[in-house]
């Protein structure tokens, strides 16, 4: 029998040429710390809902276990860490891993690094798992969910990011954003590998989850930002709750 994996060797090795790229705002992963912002905010007040947390207290996420999945170099890690959560980070290039450990150390903050699967992950639960930019870059879509999924507590939330399956996608993310801009290296995503958000629900209900909400995130080049919007013809988030 086939033993499962959620890995693909050679989306790893892609990352682990650039995990020294993660920090820095002008480098390979430019677009991200343009992208960041957005997303962690859109994570923040999201989970500070879910939870019924007052953000303008100190440490308002002190009660809640995180786990990054796909971490990189932590980017996300460590403003939840700063907001006092209890944060995991996990990713399968070790580089990575490495990178996250050392700016974390450089920026007194107490994070989880591993270096691993979240199938490999046993007897913990965390109350919000995210899945960022990661489940486009996975070998096994459905076991992947499976496994991030297993990791909720009772009512835990769960969120995804990542590309829709359009032709529009496919216009701005690879030809526009890899080959005429050159904002991420070539090869970096593969269309085939997209989802259309209607499919991520299917396959996440399957597990018992509600669909709580998804929403698109869109570029403005005159304004060069990110921002929410209802259009999810190519980037958007979603999150689900286990009832």
């Amino acid at each position: 029998m086939q033993i499962k994996n959620t890995v693909n060797n050679e989306e790893i090795a892609k990352f682990e040429k650039l995990a020294e790229e993660w920090w820095n705002p002008k480098g390979k992963f430019a677009p991200l710390h343009k992208f960041n912002p957005i997303r962690q905010e859109y994570l923040i007040n999201k989970i500070a809902y879910q939870y019924s947390l007052n953000l303008d207290v100190e440490k308002p996420f002190k009660n809640l276990d995180i786990i990054d999945i796909g971490c990189g170099g932590g980017l996300l890690c460590e403003p939840l860490s700063r907001l006092g959560a209890n944060v995991t980070g996990i990713d399968a290039a070790k580089t990575n891993i490495e990178v996250a450990k050392i700016h974390m150390e450089e920026n007194g903050l107490k994070i989880k690094y591993l270096n691993t699967k979240p199938e490999n992950i046993e007897n913990l639960k965390f109350d919000v798992v995210l899945c960022m930019e990661i489940i486009e870059h996975v070998d096994d879509v459905n076991y992947f969910i499976k496994s991030c999924t297993d990791l909720l507590k009772q009512n835990g939330i769960i969120f995804f990011a990542t590309l829709n399956k359009t032709f529009k996608s496919f216009a701005l993310a690879i030809v526009g954003a890899e080959y005429l801009l050159r904002w991420l290296p070539i090869g970096t995503h593969d269309w085939n590998k997209f989802i259309a958000p209607n499919d991520i629900i299917n396959k996440i209900s399957k597990h018992y989850l509600t669909h709580i909400e998804t929403k698109g995130v869109i570029f403005n080049p005159f304004k060069n930002k990110w921002k929410i919007s209802n259009d999810t013809d190519v980037n958007y988030m979603c999150y689900f709750k286990k009832n």
